[in-house]
């Protein structure tokens, strides 16, 4: 049998890199799981975080699909709709600046500012263990609360972007312990969805330094839910404003939480890295 070509664009958002597939005139794929292992793997592969799926939507512009590095499904990617959104522009599929994109974590809208600049506005966080979720005893806000993980009590705030985060403030995220204790947090039992985590420290009440162990990826240089989610738990904790840089190992994101019961804002880069096409059979 003939493998098909399967067209493709690469691209990053503050290096969470993507690989975007068209599928608005259908899926070309019929195991996007498989596809995406395969397509995502760096040395066999293309390589990448996350595969997006641009598809047809009833109830907006877009809508995106997302399979992570090991096929697995995820709600959402916040660096991937930034970058979804400047695919859409440069494919010419919208001259709109603003669009809104399905998900499974809902409807999102990313703005497009020039300069390779988008600025989304992501869903509320969701505070109530059950919605998370998680496991974990207490009432909302889960702020600083334990965590035994292999012997060894952390202190961990936990919500949703539309996806599970669990944030864990610490010294120096360069010296922790992130690629051991990042799995260990993933696949912990009072998370019954696994949970990406961010190792955030606080450098002033405007900036935050964070690395991200992705949930389904590993480690990424870049998470942008899990960017907001980081400036939201700063919040709660009392560590930081509710404008804040954060500094991530693929380049800068700017969060804002400007009330309580409203949603998050994320502004940030995204970049067209390369065109391609990948055998399939």
């Amino acid at each position: 049998m003939t493998a098909r070509k399967i067209p493709f664009a690469k691209m990053h958002g503050a290096g969470n890199d993507l690989v975007i597939v068209n599928c608005l005139e259908g899926d070309p794929v019929a195991d996007w799981s498989a596809f995406a292992r395969f397509a995502l793997d760096r040395r066999l592969g293309i390589g990448g975080d996350q595969l997006l799926l641009v598809r047809p939507s009833r109830e907006a512009d877009f809508a995106m699909a997302i399979r992570n590095a090991d096929g697995s499904t995820a709600e959402m990617c916040a660096n991937g709709i930034r970058a979804f959104a400047k695919y859409v522009r440069d494919q010419g599929l919208t001259k709109r600046d603003v669009i809104r994109v399905e998900t499974l974590a809902g409807v999102v809208t990313p703005r497009w500012l020039g300069d390779d600049q988008v600025e989304v506005e992501m869903t509320r966080p969701v505070l109530e263990p059950a919605k998370i979720p998680t496991r974990i005893a207490g009432a909302a806000p889960l702020v600083d609360v334990p965590l035994d993980v292999d012997g060894e009590r952390l202190r961990v705030t936990t919500l949703s972007m539309g996806n599970p985060h669990c944030v864990v403030f610490v010294d120096d995220p360069e010296d922790y312990p992130v690629t051991r204790l990042g799995p260990r947090i993933e696949h912990h039992e009072l998370f019954p969805e696994r949970v990406n985590v961010e190792f955030v420290a606080v450098r002033g009440p405007g900036e935050l330094e964070q690395r991200t162990w992705e949930r389904g990826s590993g480690e990424t240089l870049a998470c942008g839910s899990g960017a907001c989610a980081a400036g939201v738990a700063a919040v709660l904790s009392g560590r930081a404003s509710r404008d804040v840089r954060i500094r991530l190992r693929g380049g800068v994101l700017r969060i804002r939480w400007p009330k309580d019961d409203g949603p998050v804002y994320m502004t940030g880069p995204a970049a067209h890295v390369f065109d391609g096409e990948l055998s399939w059979p």
